[in-house]
């Protein structure tokens, strides 16, 4: 799994969940970029991606996540293991 594809398919998941259509997603996106993001919509999207994925997140590195990079090489990880 590269982070292309997984780019392409978190794009498609905020999107939704932000309804935002065209989101670009970056390595360095976070919260403060994006307008739709608060605490509700983050908890939501946190959920659809561990749906999607098939993965849960714990506590720690939900803490330690600063931007949707940190959450692509979790996925990575995650998958990969």
């Amino acid at each position: 799994m590269d982070k292309e594809q997984i780019k392409l398919e978190l794009k498609g998941i905020f999107e939704d969940v932000f309804s935002t259509p065209n989101i670009e997603i970056t390595e360095e996106l976070n919260a403060e970029k994006v307008d739709r993001w608060d605490s509700l919509t983050h908890l939501t999207m946190i959920a659809a991606v561990e749906e999607f994925y098939g993965i849960k997140f714990k506590l720690k590195e939900l803490i330690g996540m600063k931007n949707v990079g940190d959450m692509m090489d979790l996925i990575v990880s995650k998958k990969s293991a």
